[in-house]
């Protein structure tokens, strides 16, 4: 994909997160790897009103080198890069239900979400739940590394998830996959549920290995 392309593929996707209510205000960002370092949405901007040519842009050192300027939350998406160098993309969101699971005080924090749908299984795999840091502290991006290295997808602690892909539709498909299922996790939470088990779970991971 070439930049300009890689360019309008963030609006893209951006604008209809935005549209579907999965982003607010100026929350979220997202990242895309291109030849030579990465474009990343601006600081302050929302994913509805993005435009193209002012993407942040950076090197593949990580410095901004065009473009506004990156959002403030780049460290977490060069934690992601940097554990795994497969990774394409990155997308972060504040989506409401995700953010919701992520302030509940008696999930696992080994695996917030129950394996409740195949297409969670395959798309999310385990989710760790990152502790809690203020928005800014470089002690976030090195809690977020010790998991990266093991997982894709990742809930911050009262924040949000952020998810990785090889692809910008194959994280943000995830991402949504994540959210819906934290919709169905709240809407059912204090009913009796019927996850998938060991078995069927071995299955998944045999038909459709990460």
């Amino acid at each position: 994909m070439n930049e300009s392309a890689a360019r309008e593929s963030i609006v893209r996707v951006a604008r209809s997160m935005f549209e579907r209510g999965l982003t607010h205000g100026s929350t979220g960002n997202i990242s895309l790897r291109i030849d030579g370092g990465w474009l990343m949405t601006p600081t302050g901007s929302s994913f509805g009103e993005l435009d193209p040519a002012r993407l942040s842009k950076l090197d593949a050192a990580g410095s901004h080198i065009a473009g506004d300027a990156p959002t403030k939350e780049a460290f977490l998406h060069r934690a992601m890069y940097d554990e795994q160098p497969r990774f394409s993309a990155v997308v972060h969101l504040h989506s409401l239900h995700s953010v919701a699971v992520s302030v509940l005080a008696d999930v696992d924090a080994n695996d917030v979400l129950p394996p409740l749908t195949a297409y969670y299984v395959m798309r999310i795999g385990r989710l760790p739940l990152v502790p809690y840091f203020a928005p800014g502290d470089a002690k976030l991006a090195e809690a977020v590394r010790g998991y990266a290295g093991r997982h894709h997808a990742l809930l911050l602690a009262n924040h949000g998830p952020v998810v990785a892909g090889t692809s910008l539709a194959a994280a943000a498909d995830a991402i949504e996959e994540l959210e819906a299922t934290a919709r169905l996790y709240l809407l059912l939470r204090h009913e009796r549920l019927r996850p998938l088990d060991d078995e069927q779970l071995a299955e998944l991971h045999r038909r459709y290995p990460s």
